[in-house]
């Protein structure tokens, strides 16, 4: 199923990349972040182009809860305790601003997004878990924001605690974006579609060529907005981060709903907003999570997310089922600013471990201030070349064990299922002459093979039968059963086999 948000949208089209250019900048991407950097931008006279491998925000925006909010989980304990007050309360302040931000930019180009201002809640059911949360309100207190603890919420069952942050917001993330095109559009800036970035190299007079499958753009500044970084070297991202996948379900429940935005303080995780859809109001419940690649089941991933929902609404009838990932770095900060040290005017702004709705303008307003020689007073707290120490090791170790795995050990061993044992509409990895092939057989018996080999850095990849999709372990790529690469860090497509001649 396709998301609410993509499905209540009439879409936009726009040209691709047709000849040569030169701009001010280039962003790469036009998802929520490349479009916040190009409206600002506009805005203050550069001639700023974006291109796009797909559609408007059809990645990652086009697949989000859109809750606009600073209250990142049970999130400023951690950081008090392990980057002190000061970084703590700045974190928290830039994304409060950043809600600011969203409002103005929605009232001053009156983008029609279905914004509503919200309380958020982390709530828990676990009496074990209260004391967490008692903790979180002591340290978003003493970082100067207000906060309450509470133990009714209005969700239709029972809570031990939550934390309450007021005036947070949500709204129709694809109206927005639209909105944002138009503002950019008015104000000079071009948007290209179904134009990929395969390629960024320094010219002789300190500017960027930017080859894309189509012709090639020559720029002053570069903004790299792809949700992923796909330039590897230099950066490292792919060392530096990992990417997890959550599911989400619209359900109409036909019953009155609360007014609030939700989400679980532990894992297993549920993420509750309502959204408006042909006159209803209609219930979104997120969660399912899971690190992209490894291997999940309709049980674990849509299944709990309809069993939760039928628990509370019995007669609820599911209307849209869609996933999403996002890049999650070793210490949960975003990586903003310059994309590495040996590439000036060359920026990017990635791992927003889903709160991207906020940190993409946190991100935007750093960059921005970079370009014009202006101080940001944030940037500290993101800089994308920080070496501070690991505060995650069990992630870093597992991040290192399953690359290894999947570069290397899963090559070597044999395959544990023979051609004959995949069901229909079911995919696996199998041997043909002692080389691994990737085989899907749809609904009708047809044969799809691709080799099961990352494009992006060369790991083995594994079958999501949930989506029927090729998934990346290491990097959390994604590809169609048919091969077409639909996630970054990689763009090629998968090398594919014709076994039916």
């Amino acid at each position: 199923m396709n998301s609410l948000w993509l499905d209540s949208i009439n879409k936009k089209s726009f040209p691709s990349l047709s000849n040569n250019i030169e701009t001010d900048i280039c962003i790469l991407g036009a998802g929520i972040f490349g479009l916040t950097c190009a409206y600002y931008l506009t805005k203050l006279g550069f001639k700023v182009t974006v291109i796009e491998k797909d559609d408007i925000g059809e990645k990652t925006t086009g697949h989000t809860t859109a809750k606009i909010t600073s209250q990142h989980g049970l999130f400023y304990d951690y950081l008090t305790q392990a980057y002190g007050q000061k970084l703590a309360h700045d974190y928290l302040e830039a994304n409060q601003n950043a809600i600011k931000n969203i409002k103005q930019i929605i009232d001053d180009e009156n983008i029609k997004c279905d914004f509503e201002y919200k309380n958020n809640y982390v709530y828990t059911t676990k009496k074990s878990e209260v004391d967490v949360i008692q903790k979180e309100v002591t340290s978003v207190e003493n970082l100067g924001f207000p906060c309450a603890f509470v133990t009714k919420a209005g969700l239709p069952f029972p809570i031990e605690g939550a934390i309450c942050f007021k005036n947070q917001a949500e709204f129709h993330p694809l109206k927005y974006l639209y909105g944002l095109c138009n503002s950019i559009i008015k104000n000079g800036g071009e948007i290209y579609t179904h134009t990929t970035a395969i390629n960024l190299e320094k010219d002789f007079d300190d500017t960027y060529i930017i080859y894309t499958n189509k012709h090639v753009i020559k720029s002053h500044y570069v903004i790299v907005a792809t949700h992923y970084p796909f330039i590897n070297f230099p950066g490292f991202y792919f060392t530096k981060m990992y990417q997890s996948t959550s599911y989400i379900i619209a359900i109409d429940t036909k019953k009155t709903l609360f007014n609030g935005m939700y989400i679980t303080a532990s894992s297993p995780t549920f993420s509750y907003r309502t959204a408006k859809y042909k006159g209803k109001k209609l219930l979104l419940i997120g969660g399912g999570d899971h690190k992209t690649g490894q291997p999940s089941c309709f049980q674990d991933t849509y299944g709990i997310l309809e069993q939760e929902a039928k628990k509370f609404y019995p007669d609820s009838k599911v209307l849209f089922r869609w996933n999403t990932r996002d890049c999650i770095s070793l210490d949960k900060i975003p990586y903003i600013g310059q994309y590495a040290n040996t590439m000036p005017n060359v920026y990017v702004g990635t791992g927003f471990k889903k709160w991207g709705m906020t940190s993409s303008n946190v991100a935007a307003n750093i960059i921005v201030d970079k370009i014009c020689g202006n101080k940001n007073k944030y940037e500290y707290v993101f800089k994308s070349s920080r070496l501070k120490p690991i505060k995650n090791m069990d992630e870093m170790k597992n991040m290192i064990v399953q690359s290894t795995n999947s570069l290397l050990i899963e090559k070597l061993k044999p395959a544990n299922m023979n051609f004959d044992e995949i069901e229909n509409n079911s995919g696996s990895i199998i041997e043909i002459n002692n080389e691994k092939v990737g085989i899907y057989k749809n609904p009708n018996g047809k044969i799809f093979a691709v080799k099961p080999v990352c494009t992006h850095l060369g790991c083995l990849l594994s079958w999501n039968d949930v989506d029927k999709t090729w998934d990346c372990p290491c990097h959390g790529s994604r590809f169609n059963y048919d091969g077409k690469n639909l996630y970054d860090p990689a763009f090629k497509n998968l090398d594919t086999y014709d076994l039916e001649n």
